[in-house]
């Protein structure tokens, strides 16, 4: 049996866990998960009730950095896990206070004791320091910590794109534009119907991506 991805197609850990399978071509079997009406077989496995969530054996994986790494350790063509080790210290703070930030920005309303303009503020002096940081990949070629970032800035980016794209940051812009725009970003994309039942199989990624 194909190991299960249970995933939901616009949230950003499902989209860097869906962009590491692609890469290292192991094909799962894709169950959308609407966030609002999940499934119970999802509830059943997932410790945290939150995608995406890859059920591998007897194995679970309910961190989309963890399913990422599972991934490339199965097979890694692109050589995403070598990239040296400023990678991890730039996804922990992605996945730390920028993400937060991103959160008290995008979701200022569920937020009323934060000021949203200093909060984008803070995620901007990450972002600003990102933008110094990259060439065309964050290191000399394409690694893990590009494709488990890029997801968040793109939601960032899109809380205001009009204020986004009038920022300094031509590499930074440069390299969301050149990801938006690419056949990866295409393929982990596609839409699926909800997954219902075990009768409701897809396969991801499809043969030839």
């Amino acid at each position: 049996m194909l190991p299960i991805l249970y995933s939901f197609r616009r949230c950003p850990y499902a989209m860097r866990a869906r962009l590491a399978l692609v890469s290292s071509g192991q094909q799962v079997e894709l169950r959308e998960v609407v966030l609002r009406d999940k499934p119970a077989a999802f509830l059943a496995v997932s410790p945290s009730a939150t995608v995406p969530c890859l059920v591998a054996v007897d194995t679970v994986f309910d961190e989309s950095l963890d399913i990422m790494i599972w991934a490339l350790r199965q097979s890694d063509p692109e050589g995403w896990l070598d990239m040296p080790p400023e990678g991890w210290d730039w996804i922990t703070r992605a996945d730390g206070p920028f993400k937060a930030a991103l959160d008290h920005t995008k979701y200022a309303s569920r937020y009323p004791d934060m000021d949203a303009s200093e909060q984008r503020a803070l995620a901007g002096a990450f972002l600003a320091e990102l933008d110094q940081q990259i060439d065309q990949w964050i290191f000399a070629q394409a690694s893990l910590a590009d494709y488990a970032i890029l997801p968040f800035v793109r939601q960032f980016a899109f809380v205001d794109k009009s204020w986004f794209d009038a920022q300094p940051w031509p590499n930074l812009q440069a390299w969301l534009e050149n990801f938006l725009t690419s056949d990866r970003f295409s393929a982990i994309m596609s839409k699926y119907p909800q997954w219902t039942t075990q009768a409701d199989l897809t396969h991801f990624p499809h043969k030839g991506l």
